[in-house]
């Protein structure tokens, strides 16, 4: 939960247009936890958005959803150099090679954020995290590969921040096994969760860094644990190619 004593009017705004952006409508008080916000505070700047289109009100369920002007402001963002549109035709590829299910992801504070997702050919398909879903960082496998690339001391701090959330949500991941999990990523050159975040399912994924080698977003592959594990050897390679084209992209652009 966040902690907005200090904020203005226009920040919590902010928060609740953040919370609100997943792909399932949310109650208020599931808004209200979200946000950090109490219930009047949140509903009062909640009705403002609603009349000016930001966000819509279920009236049988009684739900909030980001509305048309939301859609709008996401509709503006087409035709500019967005990570989403860069790599698309890699995600198109990889989900063709391994007939799983490809996510890319980009970090917002302490959590990772699926921007898009494509699935592949293989009928059971890991379709349990949509676009616009936020996970704490080191919760899934491209969640993990925006973690595992930071600095040291940035990663220390953010495990400091993100334990009560994990405790919560992943009761599995620990700040030991991430600290880990992060060293392997490092070592191999990609990372991997094997039945932590769903049983039996995994991921592996890599970081798409930018000029400063921090991650920009990360591309992984989610699927069967057995289907990761026994496909390394053909996953790895291009998975890690895919990372590497668009960080250099990247890389270039910054020095051009």
């Amino acid at each position: 939960m966040h902690q907005v004593s200090s904020t203005n009017s226009a920040q919590k705004v902010c928060r609740l247009l953040r919370v609100l952006s997943t792909p399932q409508p949310l109650r208020l008080t599931d808004i209200c936890a979200g946000s950090g916000l109490d219930r009047a505070t949140a509903l009062r700047l909640i009705e403002t958005l609603v009349s000016e289109g930001f966000v819509q009100r279920d009236a049988i369920t009684k739900c909030y959803s980001l509305g048309d002007e939301a859609l709008v402001l996401g509709m503006a963002m087409q035709g500019r150099d967005h990570i989403r549109d860069r790599a698309r035709p890699s995600l198109v590829r990889l989900a063709a090679l391994s007939g799983d299910t490809l996510l890319l992801s980009t970090r917002h504070g302490l959590e990772s954020v699926c921007i898009d997702r494509e699935f592949g050919s293989f009928p059971i398909r890991a379709n349990y995290l949509d676009v616009g879903s936020r996970r704490p960082l080191g919760a899934g496998a491209g969640s993990l590969a925006l973690l595992a690339w930071l600095p040291n001391s940035e990663v220390e701090a953010i495990l400091k921040l993100l334990q009560p959330a994990l405790k919560k949500r992943y009761p599995r991941i620990t700040p030991d096994l991430l600290r880990t999990e992060i060293a392997q990523a490092r070592e191999r050159g990609y990372a991997m969760l094997l039945d932590v975040v769903v049983d039996q399912m995994g991921g592996i994924g890599v970081p798409i860094l930018g000029a400063d080698g921090k991650p920009i977003g990360a591309i992984s592959i989610a699927a069967l644990t057995q289907r990761i594990t026994t496909r390394l050897s053909m996953l790895v390679p291009a998975l890690k190619r895919a990372g590497q084209e668009l960080s250099e992209h990247y890389a270039q652009r910054e020095a051009a």
